[in-house]
């Protein structure tokens, strides 16, 4: 039997995941996503499958922490616009 026969399938390493978190969301949380990305097939090309997922869990979970976070900011960012710019108006003419 070869060796790679004997190998675990290798985890999914998440790097788009974490490039469209770094383009569109999070730039800081993309970043570490994507250092994890890249070091799931390094981990995994040397046969360390152990450090290969955990490598991918956290480029999943960084990418996620950073498209939930450029969610929310750009939910408060609409809130305060629109919030701010309806009650501009509002004091504008008079308040009350």
């Amino acid at each position: 039997m070869s060796e790679t026969q004997n190998q675990p399938p290798k985890p999914g390493n998440y790097l788009a995941l974490a490039i469209i978190c770094t383009v569109c969301c999070c730039l800081p949380a993309g970043i570490v996503s994507i250092v994890y990305a890249t070091r799931v097939n390094e981990s995994y090309a040397r046969g360390d499958y152990e450090m290969a997922l955990a490598h991918s869990k956290n480029a999943r979970t960084w990418g996620l922490v950073g498209v939930i976070a450029g969610a929310v900011f750009l939910i408060l960012y609409m809130v305060a616009l629109f919030g701010f710019g309806f009650m501009s108006e509002y004091w504008e003419y008079g308040g009350y």
